[in-house]
């Protein structure tokens, strides 16, 4: 019976939060603004699970995810730039022939595929970055803590670098970056309006994770960030899933790359610089570092403050005829970087910890405190 509640409690959670996802898309002007935020959080609450994956689960401290998801970016934004609007975006150089041509023939295949050419442009760049990340993975992989972190930083530069090189003008378009990309497509035959489908997207990709984290496999990668030794005379091949581990995250993490490409409609290179990794290093931190709930609650939570809850703290206050000091631009960064050291001096271990979202949990503290209250009153 509490396994059948905690079900029926889910769904109707989910219905009620795709209600109001309905409900807002009913008034898109109105709440442009709202949507947006809540669709970025959806989409670096993919990227922060993925890494969690990865330093949280297996215990690789990993920080090259702004990289991957340059990959995955870049190569769904050329996929999906419309065959007309080449030659306004290759503006400078033109583009490779070669994708040219692939273009032109992908635009002439069949309307059935071109309402699902976009969700395949994603995957196209999920895969490209995990299969990069399995040959990056070969040498990096050797190395532990600091030299990794050290290595997939530098690697994810490079990344970086190469995207904005002149000598690919024609693939990337060097410095000037993409524009023109679309926006969400539809789904389900036009049931699912563009401003859910991050978030539909997002869910199945993190149930996915989830997934794989209860599996045998998932055991395998907590039993490497325990003890390594201990696992490796288990019978726990290190490199087979530490290689594993990395693959994945990349791969998801060029998921969001791509889901942020449609979401920005424009991209470059110095998108995905060190800020953006520290970014989701402060989103995995917060919410707590082995804990998936805790990842996607400090993605809505961090997006939220920096893009919404705060932003009046950069505007001229006065009371009273009174002109409040520091209310200026970026005054905001402050109180948010304040309130950050709060979070982590009051939570040690973030928001979660390692800890997971249990209607159980909830119940249970429900029932402590009113035996708790039973108790004084007697």
């Amino acid at each position: 019976m509490r396994r059948s509640r905690n079900t029926v409690l889910s769904v109707i959670s989910a219905g009620v939060f795709l209600a109001i996802l309905y409900m807002l898309n009913m008034n898109r002007a109105g709440n442009g603004m709202l949507i947006s935020i809540m669709q970025k959080s959806a989409i670096f609450a993919l990227v922060a699970v993925s890494m969690n994956l990865l330093n949280g689960f297996t215990g690789l401290f990993s920080l090259g995810q702004a990289g991957f998801m340059s990959i995955g970016a870049y190569t769904t934004a050329i996929l999906l730039i419309p065959v007309q609007s080449l030659d306004g975006v290759y503006y400078m150089n033109g583009i490779n022939p070669g994708i040219r041509a692939l273009k032109v023939f992908l635009s002439a295949l069949p309307p059935w595929f071109q309402s699902v050419y976009p969700f395949m442009a994603l995957i196209v760049g999920a895969l490209f970055a995990a299969v990069i990340a399995s040959i990056v993975g070969v040498a990096v992989l050797r190395l532990k803590s600091d030299y990794l972190a050290i290595a997939t930083l530098g690697l994810s530069e490079i990344i970086r670098a190469l995207f904005s090189s002149p000598q690919l003008d024609g693939i990337t378009n060097g410095s000037y970056g993409l524009n023109k990309i679309p926006a969400f497509p539809k789904m389900f035959g036009g049931l699912v309006p563009p401003i859910i489908t991050p978030f539909i997207v997002s869910a199945v990709c993190i149930t996915l994770i989830v997934l794989l984290i209860r599996s045998s496999y998932g055991r395998a990668f907590m039993a490497i960030r325990e003890d390594e030794i201990a696992a490796e005379a288990m019978g726990i091949s290190l490199f087979k899933h530490k290689s594993m581990s990395f693959i994945i995250s990349s791969f998801f993490s060029a998921l969001a790359g791509g889901m942020l490409a449609m979401y920005m409609r424009s991209i470059e290179a110095k998108t995905f610089s060190i800020t953006l990794t520290y970014d989701i290093l402060l989103i995995v931190v917060i919410g707590g570092i082995g804990s998936v709930t805790g990842s996607v609650l400090g993605a809505f939570l961090v997006t939220a403050s920096k893009e919404w809850w705060l932003r009046f703290f950069d505007q001229p206050l006065e009371l009273f005829g009174w002109d409040v000091p520091l209310f200026r631009t970026g005054f905001r960064m402050v109180i948010f970087s304040i309130l950050l050291m709060v979070v982590v001096l009051i939570y040690r271990r973030g928001l979660m910890g390692t800890n997971e979202f249990s209607w159980d949990r909830i119940f249970g503290r429900f029932k402590w405190k009113r035996r708790k209250v039973q108790g004084g009153g007697s």
